[in-house]
């Protein structure tokens, strides 16, 4: 929304014609013959013994699933098996021109792009780096085993057991595993080859991938990203919602010199014609050729259909396009046919295609095609191609037996270990800055409009007498929230944010005033509509080294973004085993006013997810205090916002809000009044109408309540509350959340468990009715007030002399509103 940017009626209206450009299919025929005067012949053995690697290890696992032993030896390999048999040339073409700086990202079908990239990063590695590598990586656990086993001669060779030992003991799930074990096939990556996670689910790896590709394009790195996806991928809208982030039309226009062009990623589309069983082309696609949905953009995102099958065909392709993304005329679409010889996985019957159409396939298979166009050349003899193919096979063969050896590769010992995946959950680190350079901002802090208002305005809400402060003079939780965040963009220079309308407009909320002008569209723009998108690009920023904070404008948009916060931004840090870090920080606002789709509590549903840290700040004190600690800290934190409370100033530290930056840590809880009858538990912004209820209790009825702000949900440390109820023998627990599948239960529960002793009656949780959340004018109705809290203490817990309840509270009633679903 930059007003550098006119939006003209007569230029909107203005009679035209959209033309697209003819996007090139197949025009790439070559032979060995024709091309080998540019390679050598130690490129086309290298480039046929990848492909029999990946051939042979295919037929590992098929042979282990279908007949339980592989090389006469029996082994149970309960894991999934997605096989890639027949499309071997893509991933080595692919790979062949992509360094150790270029990353790749693949899917549940990935087992071929990664062991080409491992093998083209071997040939490309020195012998001092590949050692430095083995020796390192996991304390040099697997680099022992093999090269105590190993019949390699020299350091490339012992590199190349090293790493299909480390895969394969990842797929059985064994402790020397390059992730442990964690991840397994569907998650196989190896970050010093630059081979990024591979992601089980359909179409997930797209955002990821941008956002790695927008960590390099912000921090100036170098090397390109290949998001490797399926035909069927491209029906998943996070895969469009991505390929558009990555167009922006802000890149070439609005950013910066020495920030412009689109993002350095290519769009590779594996194209074997089939999803599963769904034949896309033809039955669930819309698109005809996949290539066409390159016209999304001007340039038609330098789109190209090319023949998979031909390993030069895919090379040619990579080195043009690779040139382009260099120039910064990036984004690349390329539609790679190819055709998987095998069944989707190998409980696959293949029942929806014919005898005859896999026959006529395999007849111009690569790995037989490609090795007789070598010979055919005159090359390499028979012989030669042969002995290749022996000792990929052998290596294979030998490193299988280290693999599924139990004495030389045993599984993770839990008996032994039981904090061992628990331990993974979080890395728990703090880290100032994610990379040393100066940060670049626009102007100084000082010079900042919005931080010499702030310095003029009042961080207690109380003057000397007691009486409140205008609101106007106030130091509030927006001015909390930004103080923080201004803060660590002048310390890490990695540090961006992003979300819907976060330039120009402030945010939605006004939290952003100020850093417009204070920084640069590279480290503050505007996202699309698009919220897969936003979280899923924001997860990959930080799998690449970056911080990121992202916004969604209501909780209720969490809904949108799903698998991109529950199945990508929570779980990569423990899939990898500590390998990544996660520094996120995902910014939700809990509506109010505007209804059913604006105005949900969904701290429950994040804080059901393993891997994510979940906290909701109440106060101006602790939401610059646990920003300041999310944006120190290495993990994903989902950062609950009131939009009832924004204007709240400081009412509890009375020295007011420090100007300095400081941490309020994760997991620890406040009491905010203390009380010797009851306690009340509160999550959001329920605490202010909880302590109103304290103080109806106290003076009408002489029962005195210690009121506690949970402040963070994920983690959370009991002691407090414990003791509080040690004291108080009652508690009572509130959020604005719905009370069905309220967190709050998950507390209830826990406190039962740890305080039984000391409990006169069992814990109750008073939550908002569950119901969609009805118009403002109802709010009353729908969220809890303080009355609630005085009808459920007076009903379930202890009676009030005097007192007329205005809810219903009884067992009676529970029972018939879960009876009736609500």
């Amino acid at each position: 929304m930059p007003k550098s940017q006119y939006v003209s009626p007569k230029e909107s209206f203005k009679k035209r014609t959209v033309k697209f450009k003819d996007i090139p299919v197949c025009e790439y025929n070559k032979t060995v013959a024709e091309e080998k005067d540019n390679f050598s012949k130690a490129d086309f053995l290298g480039m046929y013994a990848d492909m029999v690697a990946i051939r042979e290890f295919e037929t590992m696992l098929q042979c282990l699933k279908k007949l339980g032993k592989y090389n006469d030896k029996e082994f149970t390999y309960p894991g999934p098996s997605h096989l890639a048999i027949g499309e071997e040339a893509t991933a080595v073409g692919q790979a062949y021109n992509l360094g150790v700086d270029d990353f790749i990202f693949g899917t549940h079908r990935s087992h071929h792009e990664v062991i080409a990239k491992a093998m083209s990063a071997i040939k490309k590695l020195s012998d001092k780096e590949l050692q430095k590598i083995m020796e390192s990586y996991n304390n040099g656990v697997d680099y022992e085993i093999v090269k105590k086993n190993s019949t390699a001669k020299n350091t490339k060779d012992l590199a190349r057991d090293f790493f299909m030992f480390g895969l394969m003991a990842e797929l059985f799930a064994k402790d020397c595993g390059f992730s442990r074990g964690l991840g397994g096939s569907m998650h196989a990556f190896f970050l010093p080859f630059g081979i990024f996670p591979n992601n089980a689910i359909v179409g997930g790896a797209g955002p990821v991938a941008t956002g790695v590709a927008l960590y390099k394009k912000c921090n100036k790195k170098p090397g390109v990203v290949v998001a490797n996806a399926g035909d069927g991928a491209a029906a998943r809208g996070p895969v469009y919602e991505s390929m558009n982030f990555a167009n922006m039309d802000q890149f070439r226009e609005l950013w910066e010199d020495g920030y412009k062009g689109g993002l350095p990623i290519i769009y590779n589309f594996n194209n074997n014609h089939y999803g599963m069983g769904g034949q896309t082309k033809g039955e669930t696609m819309a698109y005809g050729d996949l290539v066409r949905l390159a016209a999304m953009t001007p340039d038609e995102m330098h789109a190209e259909r090319i023949n998979g099958w031909n390993p030069l065909a895919v090379i040619d392709a990579y080195k043009r396009k690779m040139k382009l993304i260099k120039e910064g005329k990036g984004p690349v679409l390329l539609d790679v046919v190819t055709y998987r010889l095998s069944g989707h996985s190998t409980s696959d019957v293949m029942t929806y295609r014919t005898e005859e159409e896999v026959e006529e396939w395999r007849k111009l298979d690569p790995l037989t095609v490609f090795p007789k166009q070598i010979v055919d050349a005159g090359v390499a003899t028979q012989k030669e191609i042969d002995a290749v193919r022996d000792a990929v096979i052998d290596r294979n063969h030998r490193m299988f037996m280290l693999a599924s050896d139990l004495q030389v590769a045993p599984y993770t010992d839990y008996q032994k270990n039981p904090y061992f995946l628990e331990d993974m959950m979080f890395s728990n680190k703090k880290v100032e800055k994610m990379d040393d350079r100066e940060p670049e901002v626009r102007i100084t802090k000082e010079e900042n409009e919005r931080v010499k208002k702030i310095a003029g305005q009042a961080r207690y809400a109380f003057d000397a007498a007691g009486k409140p402060i205008s609101k106007m003079k106030v130091y509030n939780i927006r001015d909390a929230i930004f103080e923080a965040i201004l803060d660590k963009f002048y310390v890490d220079p990695t540090l961006i944010t992003y979300g819907e309308d976060v330039r120009d407009w402030n945010g939605a909320f006004g939290v952003y005033r100020g850093l417009t002008e204070a920084l640069p569209y590279h480290r503050l723009f505007n996202a699309p509509i698009a919220e897969s998108a936003i979280c899923g690009t924001a997860t990959g920023y930080g799998m690449a080294g970056g911080r990121v904070i992202v916004e969604l404008m209501y909780c209720d948009f969490i809904g949108c973004a799903g698998d991109e916060i529950f199945n990508q931004m929570a779980k990569w840090q423990s899939m990898s085993a500590g390998g990544l870090k996660m520094p996120v920080v995902l910014r939700v606002s809990v509506g109010s006013k505007y209804g059913a789709q604006h105005s949900q509590d969904w701290t429950a549903l994040c804080a059901h997810i393993p891997g994510l840290k979940v906290v909701f700040p109440v106060t101006p004190y602790d939401a610059k205090g646990l920003m300041a600690a999310a944006l120190n800290g290495t993990d994903p934190v989902v950062f609950f916002e009131s939009q009832r409370i924004y204007d709240m100033g400081e009412r509890f530290v009375k020295e007011g809000v420090p100007t300095g930056s400081y941490e309020v840590p994760f997991g620890e809880p406040a009491i905010r009044k203390e009380g010797k009858d009851i306690t009340i538990l509160t999550i959001g912004a329920t605490l202010y109408r909880a302590l109103d209820a304290a103080k109806i209790l106290e003076e009408q009825y002489g029962v005195s309540a210690e009121v506690i702000d949970a402040r963070s949900v994920v983690p959370f440390n009991y002691e407090k509350v414990i003791e509080s109820v040690k004291k108080t023998g009652r508690i009572v627990l509130a959020s604005d959340a719905c009370t069905r599948g309220n967190v709050l239960n998950d507390m209830a529960q826990n406190i039962t468990q740890l305080a039984f002793d000391y409990l006169d009656a069992p814990p109750v949780v008073v939550g908002a009715k569950n119901w969609i959340t009805p118009a403002f004018e109802y709010d009353k109705e729908f969220f809890p007030q303080p009355e609630w809290i005085l009808d459920a203490i007076h009903e379930k817990i202890m009676p009030l002399k005097g007192y007329v309840p205005t809810t219903n509270f009884s067992s009676v009633e529970l029972m018939r509103k879960a009876k009736k679903g609500v």
